[in-house]
């Protein structure tokens, strides 16, 4: 059974939301908007961040508007590879993560193709890793609205809880009335 999303116990994976991807991602504006949403919760919420690049030397490296809010020093791996977890140098990167941001085992992820590459890693984090997995739905996205659903129904299917952004921020914050409730409550009035 699922465990609850809490701050102490998470971090986020950002897989590969980058400038020659995005433009061919059906409901590219709301993922990135959502995405935005998540990575400002990140830094209000002091929750680590890992990101991906899928060969960034042909797809161009993460989207500025996202790159921006990405905190110093967060742990990000170039891949060829299709899972983030089958990169050489994620389990490193994940493993310096964890050690230095206490025990983390829920991994909360977005990005793009939702049926390749945050498909493959949801399902990699559950098996090499033994981690929760949560899906922030509407902050991924493929080519085909198709390919998206189905790819969601697989990892929920898997064992993951899929849910939309507004849910894992508000899990997050746990409470209203509270500083980071307040900072962030802005983010949900647009």
């Amino acid at each position: 059974m699922f465990k609850s999303i809490n701050a102490e116990s998470s971090f986020m994976l950002m897989i590969d939301i980058q400038e020659r991807l995005i433009p061919a991602i059906s409901n590219k504006d709301e993922i990135l908007a959502n995405s935005v949403k998540l990575l400002t919760a990140a830094r209000e919420l002091s929750i680590p961040v890992m990101t991906s690049e899928q060969y960034p030397k042909g797809i161009g490296h993460t989207v500025s508007q996202l790159q921006a809010l990405i905190p110093e020093g967060s742990p990000a791996i170039e891949k060829t590879e299709f899972s983030c977890c089958d990169n050489p140098g994620f389990g490193d990167a994940f493993l310096n993560l964890r050690f230095n941001s206490g025990s983390k085992d829920t991994a909360i992820i977005f990005g793009v193709e939702t049926h390749i590459c945050v498909l493959g890693t949801a399902i990699g984090l559950q098996e090499k890793y033994n981690l929760n997995v949560v899906v922030a739905a509407d902050s991924c996205g493929s080519r085909s609205p198709e390919h998206h659903r189905l790819a969601l129904d697989a990892m929920r299917d898997s064992g993951c809880l899929v849910v939309p952004s507004e849910t894992v921020i508000y899990h997050m914050l746990e409470k209203a009335g509270t500083p980071q409730f307040k900072a962030l409550l802005p983010l949900f009035k647009q």
